[in-house]
């Protein structure tokens, strides 16, 4: 499982097993692409698998995951345990849709039985593909270093202009001021702008997060033009419930 990771990052190797490595990556994308062709627009939350159900945060999330399904958009996460289990169980205690993309560690994650489609995947690299690919916003809750790998990913991608202005939300601003307090001490620095910034709204509430979404993601989607998507059977691709 981990020997491709290993295999990528220690240097040179015989072609042949480059070309292989380079051709299983590419059936993982193809494969993930058509699991997640039809599960509409996305918000992606991020977030600890550590939080146990008990914690404040666990709740925190489940609020999360019912604003984003109320305002019509499919909850994405990584599909484990802790806050994203929390945020795809208030997704689908509201009736909203929920997506995770899983992914193989040594002690290998589960995907969370509030899931009703998932994706598992190899490669960190690829999953964070999937995570923004379908995503018109990013709500990050309490984590570690892989939440914050997350965030700094999607704030670089904007920040570059890789992709759009998707809002940005961290949830938590007792536990997020450190990250707040660097942003400024950049600023000052002068490594990144004040515009930089100005990407990520803080809050503690989900009322202001529905409303920060509406403002951003709800009209951004609707300011899209409309594409109809068909599932192709000979693809085995199957419309989204």
């Amino acid at each position: 499982m981990l020997i491709d990771e290993r295999f990528a990052l220690s240097g040179p190797h015989r072609r042949w097993e480059e070309l292989r490595f380079v051709v299983r990556v590419a059936w993982e994308f193809v494969r993930s692409f058509r699991a997640l062709h039809f599960v509409g627009p996305c918000i992606t939350v991020f977030g600890s698998a550590r939080i146990p159900r008990e914690h404040p945060y666990y709740d925190l999330a489940r609020q999360v995951g019912e604003t984003i399904a109320s305002l019509g958009f499919t909850v994405m996460t990584g599909g484990g345990p802790g806050l994203m289990e929390a945020a795809n169980y208030g997704a689908r205690r509201v009736g909203g849709r929920s997506i995770g993309c899983n992914i193989e560690l040594p002690h290998e994650q589960q995907p969370n039985p509030y899931l009703d489609r998932w994706i598992t995947v190899r490669h960190f690299f690829v999953r964070k593909v999937l995570l923004v690919k379908y995503s018109y916003g990013f709500v990050v809750l309490p984590g570690g270093i892989g939440t914050l790998d997350e965030l700094f990913e999607a704030l670089t991608l904007i920040q570059t202009g890789k992709i759009e202005r998707f809002p940005i939300v961290l949830m938590g601003t007792q536990y997020w001021s450190p990250v707040e307090l660097l942003l400024e001490q950049m600023a000052e620095e002068g490594t990144i702008s004040d515009s930089d910034r100005q990407l990520i709204l803080m809050t503690d509430s989900v009322e202001a997060l529905r409303e920060h979404l509406e403002r951003f993601a709800v009209a951004r989607l609707r300011g899209q033009p409309a594409v109809r998507l068909r599932p192709l059977r000979l693809l085995g691709e199957q419309a989204s419930r």
